[in-house]
């Protein structure tokens, strides 16, 4: 791995210790170009053994977010730790239990897959032959097929197979199924999941294919404005934000004022409110203060990105 030449500025902001339990911890972490910060002070803990899925919307940071965690780039202020090692200085025995794929696919042209699964399984001390051979046969790939030949979603798949064949312990993917057809999709993510059962690995995916995370994660971020939005169970985000239905039998302001709302519609006596915690207190009282009814609709993820992201733009 190549890093930048930049040099670390020394970090501004209190610095988080990873736990013991931790694959990748990311502790007040800011990178800036021309002056901007792509990252605002981000702190992030991915536990062993986990999936997390990071959301963010296109030029939120998600890939630099990515590159900073593998040390490919130096952030301008704090810490990053990757498999209990500084990212900046992975050992080679670090790098060995590292899967990465990319978003943009590099790969050499003028060789042939077979050749390329040889000689990147030399730089491994471990690498899974018959894990290799079988996701050559799901993912419909001929060993002999010539890579500058191949078209982007195929050689997506082929980065997806040289990530996995070593068995990493952190297997770090961006916008993985990005250029994958619907049935290669189906098929990454059925092994995304055999990976993840068997609780020994950790996977980290930005994606934003909301869909695909709720099939895999079982952890979700999202990152806004530089900063992460939300860090934790994917089941607890979605219990914690809710949609409520207001109908009063008077006007509602227009400037309803409710506790936790992430997005509130008003429109005569009817109000839509997305907010965090929905205790049973917020909803009497919105019953109680607006002589309305109120009906609680729970949300798919999709929906709760897109009001995380409207509430970023207020």
């Amino acid at each position: 791995m190549m890093l930048t030449t930049d040099p670390p500025v020394p970090a501004q902001v209190p610095v988080v210790p990873p736990s013991a339990l931790s694959a990748l911890n990311l502790s007040g972490v800011t990178k800036r170009y021309d002056n901007t910060n792509v990252l605002d002070g981000v702190f992030l803990d991915v536990p062993a053994g986990s999936v997390l899925g990071l959301l963010g919307k296109n030029g939120a940071g998600k890939t630099t977010l990515i590159k900073c965690a593998l040390g490919l780039i130096r952030p301008n202020s704090g810490v990053v730790t990757l498999l209990g090692e500084p990212a900046h200085a992975l050992s080679a025995t670090g790098k060995a239990k590292l899967g990465y794929v990319p978003q943009e696919i590099s790969l050499y042209p003028w060789m042939r897959v077979r050749q390329l699964l040889e000689y990147t399984a030399a730089f491994y001390p471990k690498w899974n032959s018959a894990l290799v051979q079988q996701l050559l046969v799901d993912w419909e790939l001929n060993s002999n097929d010539r890579i500058g030949k191949m078209s982007v979603g195929t050689r997506q798949k082929l980065a997806i197979i040289l990530a996995l064949a070593h068995e990493p312990d952190l297997l770090i993917l961006d916008e993985p199924a990005a250029s994958l057809d619907p049935s290669a999709r189906r098929e990454f993510l059925k092994t995304v999941l055999s990976i993840a059962a068997e609780g020994k690995r950790t996977v980290v995916f930005s994606t934003h294919i909301t869909s695909d995370l709720e099939r895999v994660a079982d952890r979700v971020a999202i990152l806004r404005k530089g900063k992460i939005a939300f860090d934790g169970e994917l089941d607890v985000l979605k219990d914690s934000v809710k949609r409520l239905h207001v109908t009063s039998s008077n006007p509602l302001p227009l400037t309803l004022d409710v506790p936790g709302a992430v997005r509130v519609r008003v429109e005569g006596k009817e109000a839509l409110i997305s907010v965090r915690d929905a205790t049973d207190e917020l909803i009497e009282s919105l019953r109680r203060d607006h002589s309305a009814s109120v009906r609680v609709e729970d949300l798919n993820l999709e929906d709760i990105f897109v009001e995380v992201q409207h509430d970023a733009a207020r």
